[in-house]
């Protein structure tokens, strides 16, 4: 009995201590302290007010939530810069009268990752994701923000994966 309860000792310390450096968000920070954000401009022919900061505040909020990282405004170990290169609304279904019945939303971003301390992990990439909603809806109110809401969520996490996670 008493040797059971050293191998069951030796087996929750060897656990715990093997999880120390696991994130569970898969983030491979490194040895990275600090990250910055830079603005992401709206470069697309579609302007959409306020879009570009909404994207910017999404990108910053995801990465100090999935990270110890610290966010600052120059000289970051990680840093991620930017455009909005595509907002554009597009008929995806239709109906027997020549009208929508599903129209979607994409937002396509580009994307410049440097890392300061292993520039081998440095990328440029596009990245770009859709949303759904019927004909009959306009976009605009609750529509465009649950919109803008899934496509960030599902952008944001695709360049934390590129940028961050090391599956």
């Amino acid at each position: 009995m008493k040797q059971l309860k050293y191998l069951l000792l030796l087996f929750i310390s060897s656990t715990l201590l093997g999880c120390g450096a696991y994130s569970f968000t898969g983030a491979d920070i490194g040895t990275a302290e600090t990250f910055q954000v830079n603005y992401f401009k709206n470069t697309s022919t579609l302007i959409e007010p306020g879009l570009d900061l909404d994207f910017t505040r999404a990108l910053q909020d995801l990465i100090q939530n999935q990270t110890s990282l610290s966010l600052v405004n120059s000289s970051a170990d990680l840093i991620y810069e930017g455009e909005i290169t595509t907002y554009r609304v597009s008929p995806t279904t239709a109906t027997a009268n020549s009208t929508a019945a599903q129209n979607r939303l994409t937002i396509g971003v580009k994307v410049q990752f440097y890392n300061r301390k292993d520039s081998e992990k440095d990328f440029e990439k596009s990245f770009s994701f859709f949303y759904d909603y019927t004909g009959s809806e306009l976009l605009s109110g609750t529509t465009k923000t649950t919109a803008h809401d899934e496509i960030f969520e599902r952008l944001t996490q695709d360049i934390f994966n590129a940028s961050l996670a090391n599956w």
